[in-house]
């Protein structure tokens, strides 16, 4: 098992951006695929963006140019760069991979 953490989440307002973090206990970035998701109150859990062990991103329609997922393998480390933020974009985010899961973060976007 892998125990993934997130950070960077909070409040911010429309058109803002916000950085996640998601820190692995151990390495599994650089030879797993691994995932954003997010939960909104009411809705089910959706893939938001993903990053393949050689690096290939795809990305939910509703993101696309403007979040990005990045990993930096030497720090056990997968990015969410979030751009031109939306109140729609308000969920709690989980990083995953593998059958691991994070505790979750809320990105709450303000109009």
């Amino acid at each position: 098992q892998v125990q993934l953490v997130e950070s960077g989440g909070g409040l911010v307002q429309a058109g803002g951006s916000l950085r996640l973090s998601c820190a692995a206990s151990r390495t599994v970035f650089s030879i797993n695929a691994m995932g954003w998701y997010r939960q909104a109150p009411g809705k089910h859990r959706e893939l938001v963006a993903a990053i393949t062990s050689g690096g290939t991103t795809n990305y939910a329609d509703s993101v696309k140019g403007r979040f990005t997922i990045s990993r930096d393998n030497a720090k056990n480390t997968v990015y969410l760069q979030m751009n031109s933020l939306k109140p729609e974009d308000t969920a709690v985010y989980y990083c995953n991979v593998m059958s691991s899961w994070g505790q979750g973060i809320q990105v709450t976007v303000s109009s």
